[in-house]
């Protein structure tokens, strides 16, 4: 059984994405917003959509990373993210498979630590659906 959250509808551009984003206030909104393009800034088979309300970031249809909004937070998402390497220990969450990363407009992020993180989902996606990075 595949792991994969496979979107056929992802799009390299979505309204509804841009309009989620743009809706976004104050510095959780930057945060948010600052995250979801380095998502998008991977590679030029990013496709986007809402899933579960969230922008989601997919190589081709298959789901890699998500922002989502909370009252004090954001969490950066992974959907294979307990596969992913973590030397920086940004990961939270005990899930069989997703993990977070979560901000706080108070609080510093290792910005590089989850910048890698963005992209070694991203190549690892790759791989699953090409076998090769």
């Amino acid at each position: 059984m595949s792991r994969l959250m496979r979107f056929p509808l992802a799009a390299r551009q979505m309204p509804a994405v841009e309009a989620w984003l743009q809706a976004q206030s104050g510095s959780l909104g930057d945060i948010a917003r600052h995250w979801f393009f380095c998502m998008q800034s991977c590679g030029d088979d990013v496709r986007v959509l809402l899933h579960d309300g969230q922008p989601t970031a997919c190589v081709e249809d298959a789901a890699f990373a998500y922002v989502a909004i909370y009252t004090a937070h954001i969490n950066v998402g992974f959907f294979l993210g307990a596969e992913l390497s973590d030397p920086a220990g940004l990961l939270q969450g005990t899930g069989k498979f997703m993990r977070h990363v979560k901000i706080r407009p108070e609080q510093r992020v290792d910005d590089e630590a989850l910048q890698q993180l963005i992209c070694q989902a991203y190549q690892d996606m790759r791989r699953r659906l090409h076998g090769s990075g």
